[in-house]
């Protein structure tokens, strides 16, 4: 199973440098999504150009168009999984062979690999504790699936059985979204536990209210739709593989 790194990144100039080096440590396939940044995002880049690829366009759309452009062009070049990572610097690089480990144990069956945060961790903040509570319970319902963090950025994603590219929302919340249509889609979604690290520093784009916001209405959409679709196409799928 070929792999490659895909860090999206807007305005997040002070620690990108550092993850990029730490991730070509373990991982000499890197891509870099430069969504739209104002920052001296590039001039960052510049000294690692010739040992990653990047995808950089003028007007910021959001971390999920950002993923989609990353999924597409690792699709594109023939790997079989991409692992996201934040450029924010809270995961810890050194953790990816934790996820490809997962995916070597997995026997070929495509996975999705979720790196789970302790969210009792020192230094986790408290809005971000109450907003994975509150979409891991939502998932639950949805999938029937218990995952301890469902809006972490440090994933690993099988490019082949992901869903539909072109019906992925644009903004935070189509991280939860891949992970609910992936398991109505009978992917196994694999929690993997690793470190996070809040700098007094971070700088982040969360918006608490306007992103909970489009998080909730969210929720409520995927709620109404795996009574007609999701739950229904779970069974089927149960069905089939117990009868084989």
């Amino acid at each position: 199973m070929t792999h490659c790194i895909l860090i999206p990144t807007y305005n997040n100039a002070t620690t990108l440098f550092d993850v990029v080096s730490r991730v070509l440590a373990v991982c000499g396939d890197v891509l870099v999504v430069n969504d739209g940044s104002t920052d001296a995002t590039m001039e960052v880049l510049q000294p690692l150009e010739d040992r990653i690829h990047v995808i950089s366009y003028e007007r910021n759309k959001g971390k999920g168009y950002a993923l989609r452009k990353g999924f597409e062009w690792a699709r594109a070049n023939g790997y079989d999984y991409a692992i996201t990572i934040d450029s924010d610097g809270q995961h810890n690089p050194g953790d990816i062979p934790l996820l490809v480990q997962a995916i070597k144990q997995s026997n070929n069956q495509a996975i999705l690999v979720v790196g789970s945060r302790n969210l009792a961790a020192d230094g986790m903040p408290a809005q971000n504790s109450f907003a994975n509570r509150f979409s891991n319970f939502w998932f639950l319902l949805q999938t029937g699936t218990r995952l301890p963090d469902t809006q972490t950025g440090f994933r690993a994603y099988p490019l082949k059985r992901l869903p539909c590219l072109k019906l992925m929302l644009h903004r935070y919340e189509s991280e939860l979204q891949l992970l609910v249509l992936s398991a109505w889609k009978g992917v196994r979604l694999v929690p993997e536990e690793v470190s996070v690290r809040y700098a007094p520093d971070r700088v982040t784009h969360f918006r608490p209210f306007m992103d909970f916001f489009r998080i909730s209405i969210l929720n409520t959409v995927l709620c109404l739709l795996a009574l007609v679709y999701g739950w229904p196409r779970m069974a089927i799928q149960k069905m089939k593989g117990g009868s084989r």
